[in-house]
């Protein structure tokens, strides 16, 4: 595999606006994320954003490439295959790692485990899952759960469904989704080709769609899901983590 990072990032977050930009002690969100991205060492690394604020709030990060994408495309993945067509038109990277600029304390060995699923060659995307083990995370709508099942000695799982809501029913289990992904390039391009689905739009979980199309999602399980900040008590969160 010949991976590459990409991580889509943008102003116009409805629920924490400017998040990108937000200061975390010292360093912006995005930029924590960026030296994560670079850390783990596994390819070039592009930032992809329609928003030039942010891009020039980088710029002085000389190991990362800038792609100012079109501010009216519909989703991070979209971003995320501008910004490769343009800086590979060649096509010489064959997996892309997409990085949500949300994640500032990802561990950079996870972008590494978020491949593993790949070496499987029915695979189109792998993903990482982390065990939930408080019941209030369990009932939020903002974590994101994935029905899999991890058995025998397989380290890797496939996605049957995503949901907001706490699946599956009974005693077991249950799977919080980090939102890190590994595509092959040619199930990413053929992604974003698709209209959103049914069940995309009522879940308004993207990673539904590629389900819907048959795609095949392989997830890796990892001790704890990092801080993803989505709200401003999970800004609070990051603060104090790093205080």
């Amino acid at each position: 595999m010949r991976p590459i990072i990409v991580i889509p990032t943008r102003l116009a977050s409805t629920r924490l606006p400017r998040k990108a930009l937000l200061d975390i002690n010292g360093l912006t969100m995005i930029e924590r994320v960026i030296h994560r991205a670079l850390a783990a060492d596994l390819g070039p690394v592009i930032l992809a954003s329609g928003d030039r604020e942010i891009i020039k709030a980088v710029s002085h990060i000389k190991a990362v490439n800038c792609v100012l994408t079109d501010p009216e495309l519909p989703s991070g993945s979209d971003r995320v295959w501008a910004a490769l067509e343009r800086c590979d038109p060649e096509r010489y990277y064959d997996v892309v790692i997409n990085l949500q600029g949300d994640l500032p304390f990802i561990n950079p060995s996870h972008l590494g485990l978020v491949l593993k699923p790949l070496e499987k060659e029915e695979v189109s995307i792998g993903t990482l899952v982390a065990p939930i083990t408080d019941p209030e995370e369990a009932r939020m709508a903002s974590v994101v759960k994935v029905a899999c099942s991890f058995s025998g000695e397989s380290a890797i799982a496939r996605a049957l469904y995503f949901s907001r809501q706490s699946i599956p029913w009974g005693d077991g289990p249950l799977w919080h989704h980090v939102g890190l992904y590994a595509w092959r390039r040619e199930a990413l391009g053929h992604f974003v080709s698709l209209p959103p689905s049914h069940l995309e739009q009522r879940e308004k979980l993207e990673q539904l769609r590629a389900l819907e199309d048959g795609m095949v999602i392989g997830c890796c399980s990892i001790e704890e899901a990092p801080i993803g900040v989505d709200v401003e008590e999970d800004l609070i969160m990051a603060r104090a983590r790093v205080s």
